[in-house]
């Protein structure tokens, strides 16, 4: 049977030989397994649901700064609190393992604990459409269904006050490090606002929003040094013209002091006339310097008029001379005075506007220079002031979320069921023993009937004798049974036949 495939036939005949082995195995198992489980010792298990509440304050309002996975965190805590320094105290409260304290080592009371205690996270619903973690149960195995109970609260208070510690810490921590950033950037903004300041104080007057202002000036002053200009020509042509009549009263006056012949007064009018026909040429009738002579001419010709009636009445005291200068020298004197105010006052303007003028042209030869550093110290200061207001808006979100916190009114575990009082072990399950020894029977009983089955090596069926002999089977002797008492059993032997021959002979 080693040496050849079996089919399910095969297997059923084993079952129908070895049925009786396997049936014997089973029916022991099952009660001998419950007998085992009877000497082990009995396991109370205390468990209770903690779910996870969401924040009363919707999130959209005040955002909490704990981001992190439920789940993530969860284990975290789970790691924190089963670890040596969170459970020794409950072994030494609540007198676990008293009998082994001073036999066993701490950390094997401790692993024994930490293997009694299981927390299981509850899975959302598919419909819900999120990760959110609902809940978790919590349970406690020990050997005593009341003290299973006491460390089931006990370990669950822990859960929930550690949950509580950490979101507060990470709030805090969260705004301190905030306010440290935010004082930081404060220094920055601050520093940049003093650069920005000393840069408006050392380019008063240039600024990049001044450029046009600048330009505009600059246009106003050339056109008023041009006006000032002409009026300083105009003005230095009038004193050279008024210098020039004053030269010929003194020169006429004084001929007269000293008995020449004066100049005729004919004469000086043949002169200004000529002086009005050079001015026309220049200039307009309208001229100043035109109007003038031509007053002048005027006066000239009531001078000579004068003069001719007064001659004759002049005569008897022609040997006296006056000494005092003529009415007309005198306001010749004072308008070349005048003038040469007027000509100071002017070129003084000139000077003034011409300063000026320098001064606003450095100003917008310099403005694409002062504009690029006043691009970079704006720029610098923008990001600076955008940082501090960035940094403010989070330390006030993150300084309403710790408050959150500590009014516990963000997420927090709050526990559902208390932890129960277990009224019957949950290990050993003996009914479950007692299925499993009976499990166990039938899976050695078979186990064993194959061994043996394995292990036989007599023929059985005629696929066994043509594996066996390589001899085809010619026939099939049933089994004869007589109707006596004493009925004997005569086995069905098959007839084989030989190959290459017409011999028979019985296998």
């Amino acid at each position: 049977m080693t040496e050849r495939e079996l089919t399910l036939q095969d297997y059923m005949a084993m079952l129908r030989r070895r049925w009786v082995l396997i049936l014997v195995l089973a029916v022991v198992g099952a009660p001998l397994a419950y007998v085992v489980s009877r000497f082990l010792p009995d396991r109370y298990k205390s468990q209770t649901l903690v779910l996870v509440e969401q924040p009363s304050i919707p999130s959209d309002i005040v955002r909490s700064l704990d981001t992190a996975d439920i789940t993530q965190r969860l284990s975290s805590m789970q790691q924190q609190i089963l670890s040596r320094s969170r459970l020794e105290p409950i072994i030494a409260q609540f007198g676990l393992y008293a009998s082994e304290v001073n036999k066993v080592p701490m950390e094997d009371l401790v692993g024994r604990l930490q293997k009694g205690i299981e927390v299981t996270p509850i899975l959302p619903m598919a419909e819900t459409q999120t990760r959110q973690l609902p809940g978790f149960y919590v349970s406690v195995t020990l050997s005593n269904p009341r003290t299973a109970q006491q460390v089931c609260s006990a370990v669950t208070s822990m859960f929930i006050e550690e949950n509580l510690r950490l979101r507060q810490q990470h709030s805090e921590d969260t705004t301190a490090f905030l306010v440290t950033q935010l004082a930081e950037a404060k220094a920055n903004l601050d520093a940049q606002d003093t650069k920005l300041a000393a840069f408006k104080s050392r380019h008063l007057g240039d600024q990049p929003d001044q450029a046009q202002m600048n330009l505009n000036l600059l246009t106003n002053l050339t056109s008023q040094l041009d006006a000032a200009t002409q009026a300083l020509a105009r003005a230095q042509q009038d004193k050279s013209y008024a210098e020039s009549n004053l030269t010929q009263q003194i020169a006429a006056w004084q001929a007269t002091q000293t008995g020449h012949n004066p100049e005729t007064l004919e004469q000086q009018l043949a002169a200004m006339q000529t002086l009005l026909a050079t001015l026309q040429a220049r200039y307009t009738d309208d001229y100043p310097d035109v109007i003038k002579t031509k007053n002048d001419i005027a006066s000239l010709r009531r001078q000579i008029a004068e003069a001719d009636a007064k001659r004759v009445a002049s005569e008897p005291a022609k040997g006296q001379k006056s000494t005092l200068e003529p009415m007309q020298i005198a306001q010749l004197r004072a308008q070349v005075r005048t003038l040469d105010s007027v000509i100071a006052e002017k070129a003084r303007e000139q000077e003034q506007i011409k300063q000026q003028i320098k001064i606003y042209q450095d100003r917008v030869l310099s403005s694409p220079a002062v504009e690029q550093e006043f691009k970079e110290l704006t720029r610098g200061y923008q990001t600076a002031l955008d940082s501090y207001n960035e940094l403010q808006k989070k330390r006030d979100a993150s300084a309403m979320a710790a408050d959150l916190e500590r009014k516990q009114q963000g997420e927090q575990f709050r526990v559902l069921d208390p932890a129960n009082l277990p009224d019957k072990p949950s290990f050993p399950n003996r009914p479950l023993f007692a299925a499993g020894g009976l499990a166990g029977g039938l899976a050695l009983g078979l186990v064993i009937a194959f061994m043996l089955e394995m292990k036989d090596s007599s023929l059985k069926t005629e696929r066994d004798v043509e594996f066996t002999l390589h001899l085809p089977v010619l026939a099939m002797i049933p089994e004869l049974e007589p109707d006596n008492s004493d009925r004997t059993v005569e086995k069905q032997e098959p007839v084989l036949a030989e190959a290459g021959s017409n011999h028979v002979r019985s296998s």
